[in-house]
């Protein structure tokens, strides 16, 4: 059977594409690796990840998408062809209608980019769904019903938080803060007390490894390795899981400022529907140790995440995709 659709978390730090019948078929890094001088692709994905922070001058990796947005369009594009051609297979007849995630708060230059980026990696027609809404549908949210939902989908390039009624995002708030921005605020950290060098993937590492929101009696603990800044030398440290809260409690802090301002432009009644059912968390990020104790503790309002978080907006495109007529009427024509 050919492929004729294809659902796409188009993500700043991961990819993830989905087909009818088959679910999730690529879950892998936003990441190219090309080869100099002559800008050749080498590695996409899993296999370009490895490379980063590891080649040598004439091999040169890229994230082409920045916040959430297309920063390298070519490199996006050649990207793009890979994981279309390798979750359809390269004997496939037909080009593929693609339903593709973007921000809420992308521009109508970044969006016509999005359009023509899968245009030319072989896509036939491609339908942009603003991200909260393909997140709140892949967390089981009723997005056509009249009542309040809010959504916060915290990945690695932007957090999009937005209330959602009767089909539609009457509120929301782009906020170009998420996974990376942690990452890079406990690398700085460490450089700052310790005066160790850390790479990106050891930053993400500790993250996940010993990343929480709140400060803890209970303290995780992790042996990392670096550059001691002093010597040039290898050095080894052990960091607590109490560091990695002060290091990104900043960035924290913004995303609740995020979710306040949405607040304060929500109609009462919309408002009071949220209070009662809480705030749905989703996207990688969302993972986060005490997350949802931060967001009770800062706003009073109960937060819960959702089910398999990292996968909720590629979930949101596979039931576009089931319903793709209907959704062309309604939420395609919403930009």
């Amino acid at each position: 059977m050919f492929t004729r659709k294809i659902g796409i978390d188009l993500g700043t730090t991961n990819t993830l594409v989905f087909l009818p019948k088959k679910g999730i078929v690529i879950n892998e890094p936003t990441v190219v690796a090309l080869s100099k001088p002559g800008n050749s692709v080498l590695a996409v994905g899993a296999e370009a990840k490895e490379m980063v922070g590891r080649t040598p001058d004439d091999i040169v990796t890229y994230r082409p998408l920045k916040d959430g947005v297309i920063a390298e369009y070519y490199i996006t594009e050649s990207m793009l062809k890979y994981f279309i051609s390798k979750s359809v297979g390269p004997f496939n007849v037909w080009r593929p209608d693609v339903v593709v995630s973007v921000p809420a708060g992308i521009t109508s230059t970044e969006y016509r980019a999005v359009i023509n980026a899968a245009k030319e990696a072989g896509a036939r027609d491609t339908y942009p769904v603003k991200e909260p809404i393909l997140a709140a549908l892949g967390a089981g949210i009723p997005i056509h019903s009249a009542e309040g939902n809010m959504i916060v989908n915290i990945g690695g390039g932007t957090t999009e938080v937005a209330v959602i009624s009767l089909g539609g995002i009457v509120t929301w708030y782009s906020l170009r803060v998420a996974g990376n921005k942690f990452d890079q605020s406990i690398s700085d950290y460490i450089k700052k007390k310790y005066s160790l060098a850390i790479g990106e993937t050891t930053a993400e590492n500790i993250k996940i490894n010993v990343g929480t929101a709140l400060p803890n009696r209970n303290k995780m603990e992790m042996k990392i390795r670096g550059r001691d800044l002093n010597s040039g030398l290898p050095k080894d440290l052990v960091i607590n899981s109490n560091e990695i809260a002060e290091a990104i409690n900043q960035h924290l802090v913004e995303i609740m400022n995020a979710v306040q301002a949405v607040f304060n432009v929500t109609p009462p009644e919309l408002t009071a529907d949220i209070m009662e059912k809480g705030i749905i968390l989703s996207g990688g990020s969302s993972q986060l140790r005490d997350l949802e104790e931060f967001f009770k503790r800062s706003l009073g309002v109960s937060a819960y995440v959702a089910e398999s978080p990292i996968l909720c907006v590629a979930k949101g495109t596979a039931m576009v995709l089931s319903h793709l007529e209907v959704y062309k009427r309604t939420l395609l024509n919403k930009r």
